[in-house]
C-alpha cells in the first residue's frame, strides 16, 4: 500500500513529469520534429543545387540555340560537325578522346 499512497501524494508530481516526456518525444519525433526538419531542410538544399544545375544548363542550351538560329556561327557548326562525324581537314590529324 506504500507504493499507492505514495503515487496518490506525487501525482503533481508524476503528471507533470509525464507531460514534459510527450512534449519532449514530440519535439524531437514527429512530422514537424527537429529531426524531420534537418532532413526538409537538406532535401531542400539538394533541390536549390539541381535548381542552380538546371538553370546553368540552360543558359548552355540556350547559347548553343542562339548560335544555331538567326545569325549563323560557322566557327561554332564546324565544331558541331567535327565532334558529331569526326571529319577532318586533309593532312590534319584527328585524335578521339573516350569517355567513360
Amino acid at each position: 500500500m506504500t507504493f499507492l499512497q505514495t503515487i496518490k501524494k506525487k501525482k503533481l508530481t508524476l503528471i507533470s513529469i509525464l507531460f514534459f516526456l510527450y512534449i519532449l518525444l514530440n519535439f524531437l519525433e514527429g512530422e514537424r520534429g527537429l529531426l524531420s526538419y534537418l532532413e526538409k531542410k537538406q532535401i531542400h538544399e539538394n533541390l536549390l543545387n539541381e535548381e542552380i544545375k538546371l538553370i546553368n544548363q540552360l543558359k548552355v542550351v540556350k547559347l548553343k540555340n542562339k548560335l544555331l538560329s538567326d545569325n549563323l556561327d560557322l566557327d561554332f557548326i564546324e565544331i558541331l560537325y567535327r565532334e558529331k562525324f569526326m571529319a577532318g581537314k586533309s593532312k590534319e590529324k584527328v585524335y578521339m578522346t573516350i569517355e567513360k
